[in-house]
């Protein structure tokens, strides 16, 4: 018996074809033709098994015969011809079905061999850090103080274009509510106001702030001018300042020499956003926003660029022949002209990440480098959970109010300093710092 290359057995392809070949096609219609024999009448027997393909069920083996035994006394009919099985090598056709040459499947697709040169991609090796840094300045590597502030600003310029008069947030408030959005995501409740509800409170996030605050600052919160929109191409107006920010922070940070480019999804459940608001069954996130993302093999990822149909190359500089691209190729052809350097770098294209989140990618940076100084790192939740506590203790730290050192049995690292280690502890801030004759990292710390 043959078989195939995986070991699967290999189908014989048949084909139905008329016993006599000058029958005609239209002999073969299942439409039910007048008996010109007036004295012929059909037995029981031919009338259940009239139908030519039920003969075809009953044979043991498919048989490529041409000679047939016709039944004993049964007179044949005009315009009903018998049907047999025979093997598609002996109809002559030896196409296959499925290949794309065929005539049915369009037109021939035309490969031509290229030679390219050979190369060894060489190891990606980092400077070890001096220390490993706080999951809180990580995370601001990515979300920097002026990104807090451009929100805080233009927060304000919105309420006060749609009310008259600002909310008068400020960036420490914008803070305190980018804390309590972490918080959310770690400890879910069933509804918002659960959260400072009498009955279910959770003091972690009811403490910050009060709730009709955060929902006037969830209502009102903005990334940009409305007013200076001018119909701009682009569909991502409302956020473009703050991505583009972001997006610097991404491609300072060093990278592997292995790059992958793929389509990710920012999750969004809401009915605002139009078309914008994309669908892939693949994704762990099948609704929101799709991007398509340059990431390193170490998962971090360094480049993006929006998805918004026609207009997502509407502010990429593209030569003529660029701009005859596919979709696919114009996307990785965008990402890779800000890798650092093109000739020692290989790009694949492949599902190795399915979607971003900032914090992931801080934590992503911070893991690297515990690896290099072979530390233990926080997991993804913990080290959540310490931004979000940081973000807090940044406007609780220039209070000067219940600020004082405690002694601890173990020491900790410094929280100011990268190489002290203490065993004094912030009572309030809950961190640790050195107080001693040679540093003084506790005062200069509660001062601005």
């Amino acid at each position: 018996m043959l078989r195939s290359f995986y070991g699967a057995r290999q189908h014989t392809l048949l084909a139905i074809v008329p016993e006599r070949p000058e029958d005609s096609d239209a002999d073969l219609s299942d439409n039910d033709d007048p008996i010109e024999d007036p004295e012929y009448h059909p037995t029981p027997a031919e009338v259940a098994g009239d139908s030519p393909f039920e003969s075809l069920e009953e044979e043991e083996a498919p048989s490529t015969s041409s000679s047939t035994t016709q039944t004993p006394g049964k007179k044949s009919r005009k315009g009903k011809s018998s049907l047999k099985t025979v093997s598609l090598e002996e109809t002559g056709d030896t196409s296959d079905p499925n290949s794309p040459s065929s005539p049915n499947k369009g037109t021939e697709i035309i490969w031509k061999h290229e030679h390219i040169e050979e190369f060894e991609v060489p190891v990606s090796r980092f400077e070890p850090p001096e220390a490993v840094q706080t999951p809180f300045q990580y995370f601001k590597r990515l979300f920097t103080d002026e990104m807090i502030k451009h929100i805080g600003h233009h927060t304000n310029l919105y309420s006060a274009q749609e009310l008259g008069d600002p909310i008068k947030t400020s960036p420490e408030e914008i803070q305190d509510f980018l804390a309590i959005l972490l918080f959310m995501g770690v400890f879910t409740f069933p509804s918002l106001e659960d959260y400072w509800h009498d009955e279910s409170r959770f003091d972690v996030i009811a403490d910050i702030m009060p709730k009709n605050r955060f929902q006037l600052l969830r209502r009102y919160i903005h990334f940009n001018d409305n007013q200076q929109w001018n119909q701009s191409p682009d569909r991502f107006y409302k956020i473009r300042p703050l991505f583009d920010m972001l997006r610097e922070q991404c491609l300072l940070i060093p990278s592997t020499y292995k790059h992958s480019v793929d389509e990710v999804m920012v999750a969004y459940k809401g009915t605002r956003a139009g078309s914008l608001r994309q669908y892939m069954a693949n994704k762990p996130d099948k609704w929101g926003f799709k991007m398509f993302c340059r990431a390193s093999s170490s998962g971090i990822i360094h480049d993006l660029l929006m998805y918004q149909g026609a207009s997502t190359f509407f502010n990429v500089a593209l030569s003529e022949q660029e701009q005859t691209l596919l979709l696919g190729a114009k996307v990785v052809t965008t990402l890779c002209k800000t890798i650092a350097q093109p000739r020692l770098s290989v790009v694949f294209c492949d599902n190795y990440f399915t979607s971003f989140n900032l914090v992931r990618d801080s934590w992503l940076v911070y893991k690297r480098d515990c690896g290099l100084l072979n530390e233990k790192p926080l997991c993804l939740k913990r080290f959540r959970l310490a931004v979000a506590h940081s973000l807090i203790q940044v406007n609780m730290r220039y209070d000067n109010m219940g600020h004082w050192p405690l002694h601890s049995d173990k020491r900790g690292r410094c929280n100011l300093c990268p190489k002290g280690v203490s065993r004094w502890k912030c009572q309030k801030c809950k961190v640790f710092l050195c107080l001693s004759a040679n540093r003084e990292c506790f005062a200069a710390y509660h001062q601005k």
